[in-house]
Formats: structure tokens, C-alpha cells, sequence
């Protein structure tokens, strides 16, 4: 793995597994959609220009992410672009916008007394976005295609 590889997030299947075609790809990807995860994975628009995309709305903290997935079959790879979007502010007038692979952790904290008497900070949400990523290249590398994030699609 090189260092272009680590940035872009890119990661390549074990040597062992026997690649599968890109409908069994496909269909494995879209077999993550289940009442308990917290994104949804679909077919992509003719806008999108892309195959899939899996998308994420974290109300409580304002953020939405999005994964959006093109299957090269003639390279056995599904070239993926992160996207996220931030609100800080009620009004969305602070609205930030990443692209790129860049794993983040959102909390939130509450202060509490404690049965000393003293305020103690805990956390009261978390979201890290890796719950939606790692699944989708878990599914990816385990169908034997490499995962490979670009810049643009």
C-alpha cells in the first residue's frame, strides 16, 4: 500500500478470494439496507454519474453524508468518493462541505452532577462515520474487487 493508497483510502482484497461479477457486487451492496443501519444504500441518479450511492442523515448533529460508488468490472474495483456536509448553526448559514476520504468521530456531551456533587462531563451522542464505510468496503473487498477512493468520479 502506498502512500496515495492511505490518503485516498484505498484498499485491495485478499489474494485468496475468488473475484465475483459486478451484479453479485452490486447486489451484496444494496443487501445492507436494513431497519437497524443508519444509511440507506440505492441506485444512483443519471446526475450522480455513478452506480450507487449510500447516503447518511445525522439530524442531531447536522450532518449528512454521502458515498456515492462506480463498479469498474474490467478492473474488478469499485471506485468510491466521500462526501460530507455540516451544518453549524440553526440557520445553516455555516454550512461545511468536505470531499475525500476523512474518517470522523461526532460527539456531543452533556454536563451532569455526579453522586459527589461535582458537574461531570459525559457523552450523550456519538456518530462515527466510519459506520457507514467500513461496511460498504467490508462488502467490497470480501467480493474479491478492490476499493479504491478517489477525488472525483
Amino acid at each position: 500500500m502506498g502512500i496515495f493508497d492511505k490518503l485516498t483510502g484505498t484498499k485491495r482484497p485478499d489474494s485468496a478470494v475468488v473475484p465475483r461479477t459486478a451484479d453479485e457486487v452490486r447486489a451484496a451492496l444494496l443487501a445492507l439496507n436494513a431497519p437497524d443501519v443508519p444509511y440507506r444504500v440505492r441506485n444512483a441518479t443519471p446526475t450522480e454519474k455513478a452506480d450507487l450511492v449510500a447516503e447518511c442523515q445525522v439530524t442531531r448533529m447536522g450532518v449528512r453524508l454521502k458515498t456515492t460508488m462506480r463498479l469498474v468490472p474490467d478492473k474488478q474495483e469499485v471506485r468510491f468518493l466521500d462526501e460530507r456536509w455540516e451544518n453549524r448553526s440553526a440557520d445553516q448559514a455555516n454550512t461545511q462541505y468536505g470531499r475525500g476520504h476523512a474518517p470522523a468521530v461526532f460527539k456531543q456531551w452533556e454536563t451532569k452532577q455526579g453522586p459527589d456533587g461535582r458537574k461531570h462531563k459525559t457523552e450523550a451522542f456519538r456518530f462515527d462515520t466510519r459506520e457507514m464505510t467500513d461496511p460498504l468496503r467490508d462488502v467490497v473487498l470480501s467480493a474479491g474487487w478492490t476499493w479504491r477512493g478517489v477525488f472525483r468520479l
